[in-house]
């Protein structure tokens, strides 16, 4: 009997500690994630949310929010005026993406083969442009492709052209804008994970007799695709909603999804046709990070 006492004490006195325990580890861990918590939900939660539920309301007569269930924002976005913008600004982050990586892919690699003091100097030239103000650098890209900017002057100096080519208000110059704003954010995480890389794999990798072609293919590339994906995420989402680039660069002339986004909440005050072209934008963000989340964990890599 006695011994059967012992027993339950003991185990009282077990669950007593592991509830001290928990309750010792809960507590510092709700008043680090509060703040962020109460964040959250007050600046990305309930406007999301709040978005989602007016993108299936309709427009009223004067531009304002009938709170009505309809379906007829999103029956919008198949007609082919907006269908086409949309499949437009998709074609648009896709080369922008594509060429950031390829832009910024051998330039992270050749900082994360530098020494160190070396390598923090380029990256530091890497952030100026977040130093510098976007608006006056697009001003200067709309000074260098004017007609008769310097770069039209050269052409026809050189005798490239016999005449000014109209570069500003197009889908090219646009395109350009885009590229050396996201350039930034995919030599970042590139550059983060390229430094990561052990040498020893590198070096084992050329004593078993791979070239320097095979060595980048088999170990370089696949241990570098979560770089990639983080890379993929951080210009694709922005290229696809952004609207400073296309409003000054485009001059109202080139169209995507998001400058029809801000004229449908500004001057033409259709909220819901707004407001389901941002839930649009949530669940293509929401499937980048699903992809993420599965595929781009650097320990589910398999080196072949």
């Amino acid at each position: 009997m006695s011994r059967q006492r012992l027993k339950n004490g003991a185990s009282e006195l077990q669950a007593i500690n592991r509830r001290r325990d928990i309750h010792r580890k809960t507590i510092p861990a709700l008043a680090q994630a509060g703040p962020v918590s109460v964040w959250m939900v007050l600046f990305v939660t309930i406007p999301m949310l709040y978005i989602i539920y007016v993108s299936f309301m309709s427009r009223g007569v004067f531009g304002d929010v009938v709170y009505e269930f309809s379906l007829e924002s999103y029956q919008t976005l198949l007609d082919s005026t907006y269908f086409k913008v949309i499949v437009k600004s998709l074609q648009v982050a896709l080369f922008t993406t594509v060429a950031c990586l390829l832009l910024g892919y051998p330039f992270a690699y050749y900082i994360a083969r530098k020494p160190p003091e070396v390598a923090s100097r380029l990256i530091m030239l890497i952030m100026i442009p977040f130093w510098t103000n976007s608006l006056m650098r697009l001003n200067s890209w709309l000074f260098l492709f004017q007609t008769s900017g310097p770069v039209n002057t050269f052409l026809q100096w050189a005798g490239i052209t016999s005449e000014p080519i109209t570069f500003i208000y197009t889908d090219p110059l646009v395109m350009l804008g885009l590229v050396t704003n996201m350039l930034p954010f995919a030599v970042l995480p590139l550059y983060s994970t390229i430094e990561k890389l052990q040498n020893s794999l590198l070096e084992a990798s050329s004593d078993l007799g791979a070239n320097p072609r095979q060595t980048f293919f088999r170990i370089t590339l696949p241990l570098t695709f979560p770089g990639i994906f983080s890379a993929v995420i951080l210009v694709f989402i922005p290229s696809l909603g952004i609207y400073t680039v296309s409003d000054m660069l485009g001059g109202g002339k080139v169209l995507y999804i998001g400058n029809i986004i801000k004229n449908q909440f500004g001057a033409i005050r259709n909220w819901p046709l707004g407001a389901a072209l941002s839930v649009l934008l949530l669940v293509i963000t929401g499937l980048l990070i699903f992809i993420y989340t599965r595929f781009a964990k650097l320990e589910d890599m398999e080196v072949v």
